[in-house]
């Protein structure tokens, strides 16, 4: 366990209901050991995968090449949703949508659809709450619960495809949650939804996003992981970012940037700096001009995020303070882009729903 986090209530794999496991929870050699306990050819769980990750389905009686007689053990032995849909809300301006998802123990978590052209991506929680608490964050307000488990995490793409009728395209580990806290249920999640027998989603359309655990990064580059890496930097020097967010305390900015260029050159892959712009904090010319020298050298594109205001002392900088600051790194010699948020007449960053419904 990473130094600094303290270890949450172990991730339960979904087994109420009267002990029964959760398909989505096991990996192919589980489901493949779970077929043989129930007297059946190891062949079978190839089938359960292909009715689980491609064709959807909601339930038993669905996966029709399965002997009916084999179909009833299941039903009584395992389960195939791990979640359920709790709340919805829609943007009348862009389409978002997000999703508020009742856990079986009934915690809750958010996912959230955005429609962009060909594409249609959703960004996943991995936690109920975050043990991080980044200042600026509405997730941070909950504290947390516990890590979800890996057909928790999945179960978000499939539960959300299945209420929007539309097919993801692109995935965002961005969500509720610090995702590399997470990290065993979270790759073998990733694992799955990626595979050519799974949901076969490219890689490449996969980001997975870190507010600075150097320690997972540069696990990802040992185990040859290619996802594409979002790092939240959000400051510029030392002393603001350990303010703003204190695992800075632990990896300071000089050791992350190390291992995000580290990660992009094992991976060939180029990293995506977030950096949300707070009133009056981090969104000065000065800072622009640090973080422009910042990234000069790494392989990596520049997101500006203008702040979704939550609950605590911090606001949005002004249009044109935004806008002064995208104009003062125009000769950074990396894209920079502002990414306007999507969805933001439905709280659509990740936390403010369900602490606005905790009354938080």
């Amino acid at each position: 366990m990473d130094e600094k986090i303290k270890n949450p209530a172990p991730a339960r794999a979904a087994v109420e209901e009267a002990g029964k496991v959760a398909l989505k929870d096991l990996d192919v050699q589980g489901i493949t050991a779970l077929v043989v306990s129930l007297a059946e050819k190891p062949f079978r769980a190839r089938q359960i995968a292909e009715w689980l990750f491609q064709h959807n389905v909601s339930s038993f009686e669905q996966m029709t090449n399965l002997p009916k007689a084999f179909r009833d053990k299941l039903r009584q032995h395992a389960l195939i949703d791990t979640l359920s849909p709790a709340y919805e809300q829609r943007s009348q301006t862009d389409g978002t949508r997000k999703f508020l998802f009742r856990l079986r123990d009934g915690l809750k978590i958010e996912s959230v659809l955005m429609f962009d052209e060909e594409r249609v991506t959703l960004c996943i929680s991995t936690q109920v709450g975050c043990a991080l608490d980044c200042r600026f964050c509405a997730t941070g307000l909950m504290g947390l619960q516990r890590h979800l488990t890996p057909g928790e995490i999945i179960d978000q793409v499939l539960l959300s495809e299945r209420i929007a009728g539309v097919r993801i395209t692109n995935l965002v580990v961005m969500g509720m949650g610090e995702p590399l806290h997470n990290y065993d249920n979270l790759m073998q999640a990733l694992s799955v939804l990626t595979s050519p027998q799974g949901f076969a989603l490219s890689k490449k359309r996969v980001v997975v996003s870190t507010s600075g655990l150097v320690a997972k990064i540069e696990r990802l580059i040992a185990e040859g992981r290619k996802y594409r890496l979002a790092i939240s930097l959000n400051a510029t020097t030392d002393a603001m970012r350990s303010k703003l967010m204190p695992v800075n305390q632990r990896w300071p900015i000089s050791e992350l940037l190390a291992a995000a260029r580290n990660y992009a050159d094992a991976s060939k892959t180029r990293i995506t700096i977030e950096y949300v712009l707070l009133d009056g904090m981090n969104d000065t010319p000065e800072d622009a001009r640090r973080l422009m020298k910042l990234v000069t050298g790494l392989r990596c594109k520049v997101n500006l995020i203008p702040y979704n205001t939550t609950y605590r002392e911090f606001a949005r900088p002004a249009e044109e303070r935004i806008l002064r600051f995208y104009r003062e790194m125009k000769n950074c010699p990396v894209p920079v882009t502002i990414r306007w948020s999507k969805g933001r007449d439905i709280d659509a960053a990740c936390g403010q729903l369900i602490t606005k419904e905790q009354g938080t």
